[in-house]
């Protein structure tokens, strides 16, 4: 698959004039969903826009597979994440905390205006979770009338990643791979393949997160280069464009499911 650049897709918000997104909005059971990504290193294999990259094409596929029989667009990407974790390793463009959830509370401000009767947050960056909790809540109190949920993409890997996975516990973190596996699907040119530079998460605490899909109860805050010494933490070696394909289909699979559910959850 070649990833699409933005407007060129048949739920992109970018692509549409006003009159058609007021069009789609004003349906009923009409869904948006806001893919919120990141601008941070990703290791000397993969680029920072890693994580934006992958939230758009997951978003633009759930929304494709389900747009014959629901009112959906997908807005524009929102690629600054909350990344100061990263910062040590340069490559990063980072949000304030506050900065970013008021910036995230005016776009689906504004975009609700249009008539929407839910909106997802889909999030595609780990450091953005807790800022995406916090939208939802205060997103969801300002706009009684309509639906307001969030969730962050990769998680929906939960279901099915047993299956795929070939390397150890934390193979699967940042870099690892996951994410190098769908981006040699998606953005094949953009992987360094010689430059797979990684170190297994190693976190002192128990309950602590061990992986992409490994989170602990116990939250601990570590620069990131206190884990590693690339900036990757996890297996890419491990990762294929086969695999990657697989991953992509079966994200879309789970998302598919949940747009449905949302759409069907706001009509009547």
């Amino acid at each position: 698959m070649v990833y699409e650049s933005m407007g060129s897709s048949s739920t992109s918000w970018a692509g549409r004039t006003y009159s058609e997104v007021a069009e789609t909005a004003t349906a009923e059971g009409s869904v948006l969903v806001l893919p919120i990504g990141s601008i941070e290193q990703h290791g000397h294999h993969l680029p920072v826009a890693t994580d934006t990259i992958l939230v758009d094409a997951v978003a633009e596929l759930g929304a494709e597979r389900v747009a014959d029989d629901v009112p959906i667009l997908v807005g524009p990407t929102f690629w600054a994440g909350f990344s100061p974790h990263h910062m040590p390793f340069g490559g990063t463009l980072t949000l304030e905390f506050e900065t970013m959830l008021e910036a995230i509370e005016e776009v689906a401000d504004a975009a609700l205006d249009n008539g929407f009767d839910a909106v997802l947050l889909l999030n595609g960056h780990g450091g953005n979770k807790s800022l995406l909790s916090a939208a939802t809540s205060t997103i969801g109190n300002d706009h009684p009338e309509a639906q307001v949920l969030g969730l962050t993409y990769f998680d929906l890997a939960g279901a099915f990643m047993d299956d795929i996975q070939d390397s150890e516990q934390g193979g699967m973190a940042h870099g690892g791979e996951f994410e190098t596996s769908l981006m040699m699907h998606l953005r094949p040119e953009l992987v360094r393949e010689d430059a797979m530079d990684a170190e297994l998460m190693d976190e002192p605490y128990d309950r602590s997160l061990k992986g992409l899909l490994e989170a602990g109860p116990l939250g601990v805050y570590r620069d990131f280069d206190e884990y590693s010494e690339s900036g990757t933490i996890g297996a890419p070696e491990h990762a294929s464009g086969e695999k990657g394909a697989d991953i992509y289909e079966q994200l879309g699979d789970e998302l598919e499911d949940v747009l449905r559910e949302i759409h069907e959850k706001n009509s009547g």
